[in-house]
């Protein structure tokens, strides 16, 4: 996949093209994907993505945004694992939010894209005051000579999935809830750093992942697995992860992701990771000590330890029939 900062250049091959945030890329995202891939294989075209860099909320109300579930890279990986030619990520500033709804259609989508086939969620929204919206794309669409399709959302349940629906499970810590919107176990990834060396001490070495998540949507103490190599599908390691502020080592202190993994796998320093939330089994609290805090980890590694093999016996009985 081809991502390029800002808009195609000018007598790029024309386009079959969908819009929005994609935070998350949760089933809704990824019916949106397969159903671009599908209708540009069938007329021919190449298959583009627009998104914004920062989600627009981000821009306009920093301190009220909601957090995100991906990063920008997260997202990009993310996007390309389902097979786009394209993804383009426009700066989304003030001069871009003053672009009208008429002029987002001829200028950036039709001049900029050489606009054939457009994919928009039913309830999609644009241009400045948020005064665009499906009906006007079809209207647009006749004259300017290119096909337009909304697609309803995807429900589970009765639910729609959302990236507000997956932001509550995981506050909530239903991981489980928050997998089946996703298609996919939550997870965040980084490079692991050296952090100040507290686990090794205590006798619990941890992989210290830097995140570009300043507000992460979920916290607390989870059974996860590692992939060393996320991108080239690489070994899945178990173990146990703290993400949070840490209370008893630090006072108003930034969110950090450590991981213990069980097994040893060599030094993971400056390597890219993915770490796949599966399990909440605690929120973070303070302790007294770090006697105390280190017997509480030890019971950590142990109800993990024991989450992982419920879920192998599950299962097991599950590939029994």
């Amino acid at each position: 996949m081809r991502v390029t900062r800002g808009l195609p250049a000018p007598g790029d091959a024309p386009a079959a093209l969908t819009v929005g945030n994609f935070d998350g890329v949760h089933l809704g995202h990824q019916s949106m994907l397969a159903r671009l891939r599908h209708a540009a294989a069938e007329r021919n075209l190449v298959t583009h993505v627009l998104t914004f860099e920062p989600h627009p909320r981000e821009f306009f109300a920093p301190d009220q945004a909601p957090v995100r579930l991906t990063s920008l890279r997260e997202k990009i990986e993310l996007i390309a694992a389902h097979g786009i030619d394209r993804l383009h990520v426009c700066r989304f500033n003030y001069g871009f939010a003053q672009t009208t709804a008429q002029d987002f259609i001829e200028r950036v989508l039709v001049r900029g894209f050489d606009l054939r086939w457009l994919l928009v969620g039913d309830d999609f929204r644009f241009g400045a005051r948020r005064a665009g919206d499906v009906v006007m794309l079809k209207q647009a669409a006749s004259a300017l000579g290119f096909e337009v399709e909304a697609i309803a959302s995807v429900m589970i349940g009765g639910e729609r999935v959302s990236s507000t629906a997956v932001r509550t499970a995981l506050q909530e810590g239903d991981l489980g809830h928050a997998a089946r919107l996703l298609d996919r176990p939550y997870s965040i990834s980084g490079r692991v750093v050296r952090g100040d060396g507290v686990g090794r001490k205590l006798g619990f070495p941890t992989a210290n992942v830097q995140m570009k998540h300043n507000r992460p949507p979920l916290t607390g103490i989870f059974a996860v697995e590692v992939a060393l190599q996320p991108s080239a599908g690489g070994r899945l390691c178990r173990g146990v992860a703290s993400l949070g502020v840490r209370p008893t080592l630090v006072q108003g202190g930034r969110p950090v992701l450590e991981a213990h993994l069980f097994d040893s796998v060599g030094d993971l320093y400056s390597r890219h990771v993915r770490v796949e939330f599966l399990h909440k089994l605690r929120d973070e609290e303070k302790y007294a000590d770090l006697v105390t805090l280190t017997r509480q980890i030890a019971l950590d590694v142990e109800n993990a330890k024991a989450f992982f093999l419920r879920r192998e016996a599950r299962n097991a009985v599950q590939a029994k029939g």
